[in-house]
C-alpha cells in the first residue's frame, strides 16, 4: 500500500470538526451527568449532521471524525462512536422496516443505541456467550441471562443483542437481535467505572423476540459482530490517536514554557527526546490506522489483520504518550480537572474493549500463519481467515 497522506479537503474538514467540538460539543459535555447518557450532546451531534455521516462515510472518514473529536472532547467522540456501533448492525443487516424505524432516529440524535455483546463470563470469546434464546414454539424466542459492560445501558432506546440460539455450536450458534428498550422482561443498571461512562448491565428475564427482530440470519450473528468490529476497530485506534495527539500537544506547550534549571524543560535532552519519541509513535499509529481504514474502504481481504494491528498499536501508543505527558507535567497533571488527568483515566479502556490487546495479537498471529500455510501449499495469494473465537468485548 502506498504511503498515506490526507488531501486538503480532508485536512480542512478535520480542522472544522475540532472547532465544532470546542465551540458546540464540549460545553454540552461539561453539563452532562457523569456516567449517564448525555442526550443533549447526542442531539447536538445529530443536529450537526455528524451522526448521519456515520451511515454514509467509509472507514477512513469515520477515523478522521473520531480522531478530530477526540483531540478536543472525548465525551462527544464516545457518544458518536457508540451510536455508530449500536446502529451499524441495523444499517448493514436490518430489514427495511427496522432501518426505517430506527436509523432516522439515531441519525437525528433522538434515539440512543447500544451494542450488547459482552457478558459476565464472555468478552473476547464469542463461543462462550451464554445469553440463552429459548424457542417459544411459535417461531420466536425468549431471552434469558445478562449482558455486562454495555455502553449506553440501561438507558439506550434499543440494543443490538447477541444471544445463543444453538447450544454447543460455539460462534456458529449465535444470533443477533434488535431489542427495543420497552420489551417486557428487559432491565439493567448503571456500573460505576474508573472513568465515568454511560456503561451498565442489561438483564433478560424472558424477553420476547421474533423473526421480525432478527439482524441477519439465525445462528449467523457472529458475522454481524465481526462485520461491525472490523469497521470500528481501526476507528478505536483513531480515538486513541486523537487522545495521544492532545496529550502530545499539551506536553510540547508545557515543556516549551516551564522554567527549569536556568532554562525551560525543553532544554533538557531527556525531556526533548521523550517528546520526540511521543511524536514519532503517535504519527506511526496514525498512519497505521489510516492504512487499515483505507484497506477496509477498498475491500482488501486483509482487513482483519490490518484492523487488529491498527487498534493494537494505536491504543498501546496512546497509553504510552498520555503517561509520558503526565510525567513531564509533574504533579499538576494529576489534579482533578486537568486535561491529562482526564486523558489518563480515559486512555485505559480502549486497550480492553472491542478486543483486548492480547486478542489483537492473537488475531494478527493467526492471520499471518494462515497466510504462510496457504503460500506454502502453493497459493500465491492467501486469503486471510477471520478468527471464529476472538470477537472482542464491546
Amino acid at each position: 500500500m502506498p504511503a498515506f497522506s490526507l488531501d486538503p479537503a480532508q485536512i480542512t474538514w478535520c480542522a472544522e470538526l475540532r472547532v465544532l467540538a470546542a465551540d458546540r460539543l464540549a460545553p454540552l459535555a461539561a453539563k452532562g451527568e457523569p456516567g449517564r447518557v448525555n442526550r443533549p450532546l447526542v442531539a447536538a451531534l445529530g443536529e450537526l449532521g455528524l451522526l448521519a455521516r456515520l451511515f454514509d462515510a467509509g472507514a477512513l472518514d469515520l477515523c478522521l471524525l473520531r480522531e478530530s473529536l477526540a483531540q478536543v472532547c472525548t465525551e462527544a467522540e464516545t457518544a458518536l462512536a457508540l451510536q455508530g456501533l449500536g446502529a451499524h448492525p441495523v444499517a448493514a443487516f436490518g430489514t427495511d422496516a427496522q432501518r426505517a424505524r430506527w436509523l432516522p432516529e439515531v441519525a437525528a440524535g433522538r434515539a440512543v443505541a447500544a451494542f450488547a455483546l459482552s457478558e459476565p463470563g464472555a468478552g473476547s470469546d464469542a463461543a462462550a456467550l451464554a445469553l440463552d434464546a429459548v424457542p417459544d414454539g411459535r417461531g420466536g424466542w425468549h431471552l434469558h441471562g445478562e449482558k455486562r459492560w454495555i455502553s449506553n445501558a440501561p438507558e439506550a432506546d434499543f440494543a443490538t443483542v447477541f444471544a445463543r440460539t444453538t447450544q454447543g455450536a460455539g460462534a456458529r450458534g449465535v444470533t443477533a437481535f434488535l431489542v427495543p428498550a420497552d420489551r417486557p422482561g428487559l432491565g439493567g443498571e448503571p456500573l460505576d467505572m474508573l472513568s465515568p461512562h454511560a456503561l451498565g448491565t442489561l438483564t433478560f428475564d424472558g424477553v420476547p423476540v421474533g423473526p421480525e427482530d432478527l439482524l441477519g440470519e439465525p445462528d449467523r450473528g457472529f458475522r454481524v459482530a465481526m462485520h461491525t468490529l472490523n469497521l470500528f476497530r481501526p476507528s478505536v485506534g483513531a480515538f486513541a490517536v486523537g487522545m495521544a495527539q492532545a496529550a502530545l500537544d499539551a506536553a510540547v506547550a508545557h515543556t516549551a514554557a516551564r522554567p527549569a534549571f536556568g532554562g525551560v524543560l525543553a532544554d533538557l535532552q531527556a525531556v526533548s527526546h521523550r517528546i520526540a519519541e511521543m511524536a514519532t509513535r503517535t504519527e506511526a499509529a496514525r498512519l497505521l490506522v489510516y492504512a487499515a481504514a483505507t484497506a477496509y474502504d477498498s475491500g482488501d481481504p486483509d482487513v482483519p489483520r490490518r484492523s487488529a494491528m491498527a487498534k493494537l498499536l494505536a491504543t498501546e501508543t496512546a497509553q504510552y504518550v498520555v503517561d509520558a505527558a503526565v510525567q513531564v507535567h509533574g504533579a499538576a497533571a494529576l489534579q482533578r480537572g486537568h486535561l491529562l488527568e482526564h486523558l489518563y483515566r480515559e486512555v485505559r479502556a480502549p486497550r480492553i474493549y472491542e478486543g483486548a490487546t492480547e486478542v489483537q495479537r492473537a488475531i494478527i498471529a493467526k492471520e499471518m500463519y494462515a497466510k504462510h500455510a496457504t503460500a506454502a501449499a502453493g497459493g500465491a495469494h492467501a486469503t486471510p481467515r477471520v478468527s471464529r473465537q476472538e470477537v472482542g468485548s464491546a
